[in-house]
């Protein structure tokens, strides 16, 4: 069993940072990759960036790119999110999961890929 718990979220007016953290905890050595996903109300959960462990590889979405940076820290067995350029678009509840191997295909964009969810943390943008 892998835990994750994500940190950071709050309200800010956009054009502003925010940085997110996603702590692992437990079996962390099962872990391949850990990605960020994100919900706004009413709309279905999207893919947001990945990041192998090792991390020499970086995913993110076309919506993202650009503006937020994925990273990791090995020895604390934290990934981040760094998020600039914030716009109201971006809020949603941003969820961190990790997948225990690759598959196929644009596997790190598809939700059923990854193993373990963290519980969420809440990102608001105003205008």
């Amino acid at each position: 069993q892998v835990q994750l718990v994500e940190s950071g979220g709050g309200l800010l007016q956009a054009g502003g940072s925010l940085r997110l953290s996603c702590a692992a905890s437990g079996r962390t050595s099962s872990r391949y990759a850990v990605g960020w996903f994100r919900q706004a109300p009413g709309k279905e959960r999207e893919f947001v960036a990945a990041i192998t462990w090792s991390g020499d590889i970086t995913y993110y979405s076309d919506s993202v790119k650009g503006r937020f940076t994925i990273s990791g820290d090995n020895a604390k067995n934290t990934v981040f999110l760094q998020m600039n350029s914030l716009k109201p678009e971006d809020t949603a509840v941003y969820y961190c999961a990790a997948a225990s191997k690759s598959y196929g295909g644009l596997w790190w964009r598809i939700g059923s890929s990854y193993d373990y969810w963290g519980q969420g943390t809440q990102v608001t943008v105003s205008s």
